[in-house]
């Protein structure tokens, strides 16, 4: 609609009127093309494109390399999240991508699914409660 209605030579405001948006929201969307003439197709691309990069990745999921050495430190040596989160720090002083503070370890633990990896990894923790508790 606001690509015919562009077409038309129909002003902002008249859009916004007969959409029934904010005439600021139609603007700023106008603003984002790159051409004079506004492409409903390529707004949409755009905007997936952009979505797509705003989803932030996790960093312990099951398979990588950190999500590991989190789950060894955590079984086999009873260490705690907040003892790996320290000793990650040590270990990777320049790699951020590799540092994992105690909240992430306790988020990626209580957030599994429930079945065996999940039992296993409450059960390491010193506190073996199946749900975390809110403040």
């Amino acid at each position: 609609m606001l690509q015919i209605e562009t077409g038309r030579g129909q002003s902002v405001r008249a859009i916004s009127r007969l959409l029934g948006r904010s005439p600021s929201t139609l603007s700023r969307e106008l603003a984002r093309q790159d051409s004079s003439t506004y492409c409903a197709r390529s707004a949409g691309k755009r905007y997936r494109a952009r979505r797509q990069l705003s989803v932030r990745q996790r960093r312990l999921t099951p398979g990588t390399p950190l999500f590991q050495l989190v789950r060894d430190h955590l079984v086999l040596w009873r260490w705690s999240p907040q003892q790996i989160a320290a000793k990650l720090s040590h270990m990777y002083p320049d790699d951020p991508a590799q540092r994992v503070s105690h909240e992430t370890i306790y988020a990626s633990i209580y957030a599994h699914p429930r079945g065996g990896l999940k039992k296993e990894l409450v059960q390491a923790l010193r506190q073996h409660k199946p749900k975390r508790g809110l403040r």
